[in-house]
């Protein structure tokens, strides 16, 4: 079976405060995007990859690929006006029938095992994401002020989300909806259940400076 990689990074990163976009800052001796894009190519050599940016750093990025020898195959899609339009635009370059995890390019901790299991799960069911238990105790906020909620069944949402490329193209036909935030959500709308696996709790995803500090240990921690 053919299997994708569909690598999202086509935000701005307004967050970090930083001069370039958050998938391009160096940690561990590479770009965030590098490192994420990485860990397909070890899962499965075969797999074929698609790197959805924005039209105005594609040349920026094929400066870092020559910058830092990047040779790791890959197709770059142009994003959209927002990351349900960018998938969109990676999934029209998908012509095969197969599976293809959606992943954010700013994820560069993702585990070849977390990988794997929604890739699995996916072969037999359709789809798969994989989710974490939250950790920490929570709260629902209200005007009239804020309640502990129970945290039993609650998950927190990573990549990559893997779907059978049929299903997930064919959800990607809808409009857009502003309560679209990740890609299962998408096709949840047709109907169709989404199937939950086992994350990784490193798999964080970089947003501020901090996150860029500890995604930096954790991967100097791992080599």
């Amino acid at each position: 079976m053919n299997i994708y990689a569909l690598v999202v990074a086509a935000g701005s990163g307004e967050r970090m405060k930083s001069g370039i976009p958050k998938q391009f800052i160096e940690i561990a001796g590479k770009p965030v995007l590098m490192h994420a894009i990485e860990k397909f190519r070890i899962y499965d050599s075969s797999i074929r990859i698609i790197v959805v940016l924005p039209e105005n750093q594609t040349d920026y990025w094929n400066e870092l690929r020559d910058k830092y020898s990047f040779t790791v195959p890959h197709t770059v899609a142009v994003g959209g006006a927002t990351r349900f339009h960018s998938v969109r635009n990676g999934l029209d370059l998908i012509t095969e029938p197969g599976l293809v995890a959606i992943h954010d390019g700013v994820r560069p901790l993702v585990s070849i095992a977390a990988i794997g299991r929604c890739f699995e799960t996916a072969m037999k069911l359709g789809n798969a994401i994989p989710v974490i238990s939250p950790s920490d105790s929570l709260r629902k906020t209200s005007p009239d002020g804020s309640e502990a909620l129970d945290r039993t069944g609650i998950k927190l949402v990573q990549t990559p989300q893997v779907f059978h490329t049929s299903l997930i193209k064919k959800a990607f036909l809808q409009d857009y909806l502003p309560e679209f935030t990740d890609d299962a959500m998408v096709l949840e709308r047709t109907g169709t259940s989404i199937n939950l696996v086992e994350g990784n709790r490193e798999n964080i995803k970089i947003t501020t400076p901090e996150d860029l500090i500890i995604a930096e240990c954790l991967i100097k921690r791992t080599v």
